[in-house]
């Protein structure tokens, strides 16, 4: 009966009429044409790059901007017309692009490096050999290539932060070893904070230009969601205020334009999944909480184990008291690094950590003064309710603390 009644859903679903013309154009994976309200940030980043078509060496170039301000958009839709231009011109140039968000690939400086290196057609066991012999492989792999090597390393606040600053400083001095070849570097990151704890000695081997994206504003949302939704969806099907809605919601969360296309896309798989023949401006409240379930959820299991212990200790600490101090965090923090055999970090590191989930709108805090007895910050969480008890739950599991 359950086996005849799949395939009945399943038979209906391949006949029923979809909203989507393409929903394709809603992924994060979509690079358009046209790259709207960028020119400035565009035209500047391609003057930065364009010595590398003449097989000169750029200067290394930090991106920096809250997420969604388009800046990997901009950085692939630059360096897919340069690939397009050499080729066309036969010019040899070499990009390499890697996200280092992504497990597996840029979690250790070990793997990263392994990871570059299978670009120049090198594979290197994921575990094995020493470090040093690693960057040998990679340095003799551009040697071969004799000219110009982009890298670009797109969330490079997620790779130091895993793996601290040394892989940065190793790739930038690579160009003294190098007689055929140089690198250049390209580093895009949320975290405009990010370099402020960049030992000296690696700024200094940087030499860096810097381009920072500001957010983008509702006007700019609105219209970016229109061009999108022309060629994603069937005409009609969309509410009128339902574009303008999702706008509104992204605008003040820091003009995440990345979000607001996710928001309109699965507003959309919301609708058709109730049957509705357009998408509504409630679909979009459903669409909403869906996402930032899923938000919290995918930032809670890619965290170090560092800042898991943090956070699990906000959240319990929760459960105690309607407020909660970053005093109280901290002891609660250290019994719990005991537990799980962790060294505990300072005060102070702690402090930055509790800073880094305020800027990813996990918490709020807000800083106190208890007189003589100094200074303290009092943290909320700016987290559903709803999400809480999931929360805890994944933490318990990722710490093994169950």
């Amino acid at each position: 009966m359950l086996k005849k009644s799949l395939t009945v859903f399943f038979e209906e679903f391949l006949y029923k009429e979809s909203l989507f013309v393409d929903k394709s154009v809603l992924l994060a994976s979509y690079i358009p044409e046209t790259v709207y309200y960028r020119d400035i940030e565009v035209n500047k980043i391609a003057a930065i790059l364009a010595p590398l078509l003449k097989r000169e060496k750029p200067s290394n170039l930090f991106i920096y901007g809250s997420t969604g301000s388009g800046k990997t958009l901009v950085v692939k839709h630059i360096i897919d017309n340069m690939e397009e231009v050499s080729k066309n011109k036969k010019i040899p140039l070499k990009i390499v692009y890697i996200n280092c968000k992504l497990k597996k690939v840029a979690d250790t400086e070990y793997r990263l490096i392994a990871q570059l290196a299978s670009f120049f057609g090198k594979s290197i066991p994921p575990t094995g050999l020493p470090t040093d012999e690693v960057y040998k492989i990679f340095y003799n792999a551009v040697e071969q290539e004799r000219g110009i090597v982009l890298l670009v390393l797109d969330e490079i606040d997620q790779l130091i932060k895993r793996t601290g600053d040394n892989v940065l400083y190793n790739l930038t001095r690579i160009n003294e070893e190098l007689k055929n070849s140089q690198i250049a570097l390209v580093g895009v990151s949320n975290n405009i904070t990010f370099m402020e704890n960049i030992d000296v000695r690696v700024k200094s081997s940087l030499s860096e230009e810097d381009v920072l994206f500001p957010p983008y504003n509702a006007f700019e949302i609105q219209n970016i969601l229109k061009e999108r939704a022309k060629k994603a969806f069937k005409e009609n099907v969309i509410e009128q205020g339902v574009i303008e809605k999702c706008a509104a919601y992204v605008a003040r969360e820091h003009g995440d334009a990345r979000k607001a296309i996710e928001l309109l896309r699965v507003a959309g798989e919301i609708a058709e999944r109730s049957k509705s023949k357009t998408v509504l401006t409630e679909h979009i409240d459903e669409a909403e909480e869906k996402l930032e379930r899923e938000k919290i959820f995918d930032i809670v299991r890619t965290q170090p184990k560092q800042f898991q212990v943090v956070l699990f200790s906000i959240l319990s600490t929760k459960n105690k008291n309607l407020s909660i101090y970053t005093g109280e965090v901290y002891e609660l923090y250290k019994r719990l690094c005991f537990k799980i055999g962790l060294r505990p970090l300072t005060q102070r590191r702690v402090s930055h950590i509790i800073g880094e989930f305020e800027l990813i709108g996990i918490i709020n805090t807000k800083t106190i003064s208890k007189g003589r007895y100094g200074r303290t910050r009092e943290i909320t969480l700016s987290v559903p309710s709803s999400v809480l008890p999931l929360t805890k739950k994944i933490l318990e599991e990722e710490l093994v603390l169950t």
